[in-house]
């Protein structure tokens, strides 16, 4: 049921009081996740995530009318937990690093927008938002240990990967853990060649263009998880490119333009093979008769060319 024109309103401006008074409190932690943003290209993607939420919640409140039945319970125990959280970073109460505080900092301010949303809209807006809502946890920066796991993954994938191209390219090569040896030339895939930023990129991107253009929830997961090995074909790639036109073409690829700055290309590679990849998710949820019309019309085109 929706409410009349000036309960919609007030509830809005709740909303806007709400968001407001979370830029107050979480003021410093706010200021230090884009000085970390800015800094650190682990952590790059935090800058797409809160304008693609506001436009993915701004279109799926278009297409659906959203209800304004508000749900006082729940979303006073969400803003509750996320002060409590904020008082116990600001406080250091715990004995965490400067970036573990940040990260549950950040947590908590993500939840006192989503209970901030479900207290003044209720949970029908929430699951009718439930995706750009979910999408803000991305901008919770990764804490030490699972930044340092996720980097040492992507090197050690990206150097199996790596040796498995130039195999297949007939070079010689051997690995030992993330370094690579070749004939005349040692190659260390270090923190720096893992790549995380394009790689977070590339995530980020495809979870919004799975969101957007595919139905099944299955295969939006399996979209997203594909971008997985994906991230690390893709930096593969680079590396055996880079190395390739080192050896065989010029030396100064090895530290040249694209060895610094190459990864927006290898990034748009990979987003070519997910829009492909796309498609033809796409090409399969079609109905029945709309499939049905487009094969026969390249059965007519066929005819045609005969």
């Amino acid at each position: 049921m929706l409410a009349n024109p000036l309960t919609n309103r007030a509830r809005y401006i709740e909303l806007s009081a709400l968001v407001a008074g979370s830029l107050v409190i979480w003021w410093r932690p706010i200021v230090a996740n884009l000085k970390l943003a800015l800094s650190s290209d682990a952590h790059t993607h935090i800058l797409l995530v809160l304008p693609l939420s506001i436009a993915l919640a701004y279109l799926e409140g278009k297409e659906e009318r959203l209800t304004f039945e508000s749900s006082g319970r729940l979303g006073t125990i969400l803003l509750t937990a996320a002060l409590l959280l904020r008082a116990v970073t600001a406080w250091t109460a715990w004995h965490l690093s400067p970036n573990d505080l940040l990260a549950l900092s950040i947590f908590a301010l993500v939840i006192w927008w989503i209970g901030s949303v479900i207290l003044c809209f209720g949970l029908r807006t929430f699951r009718s938002l439930l995706f750009p809502l979910c999408f803000l946890f991305l901008i919770v920066p990764f804490p030490e240990h699972v930044l340092s796991w996720i980097t040492g993954f992507l090197q050690d994938q990206s150097a199996v990967a790596a040796s498995i191209l130039f195999r297949c390219a007939r070079v010689p090569v051997t690995r030992d853990g993330i370094i690579l040896s070749i004939p005349g030339l040692d190659i260390e895939v270090s923190r720096e060649c893992s790549s995380v930023r394009s790689s977070m990129m590339l995530i980020v991107t495809t979870m919004v263009l799975a969101h957007l253009f595919l139905r099944s929830w299955w295969k939006k997961a399996l979209l997203m998880v594909i971008a997985i090995p994906l991230s690390v074909a893709k930096n593969a790639l680079r590396i055996f490119t880079i190395v390739g036109l080192g050896t065989r073409v010029d030396p100064g690829f090895l530290v040249g333009r694209l060895h610094r700055h190459g990864g927006i290309v290898f990034w748009s590679l990979a987003v070519a093979v997910v829009v492909v990849l796309l498609w033809g998710l796409t090409r399969s949820e079609l109905p029945a008769p709309v499939a049905a019309e487009g094969i026969a019309e390249g059965r007519a085109w066929q005819r045609r060319g005969k």
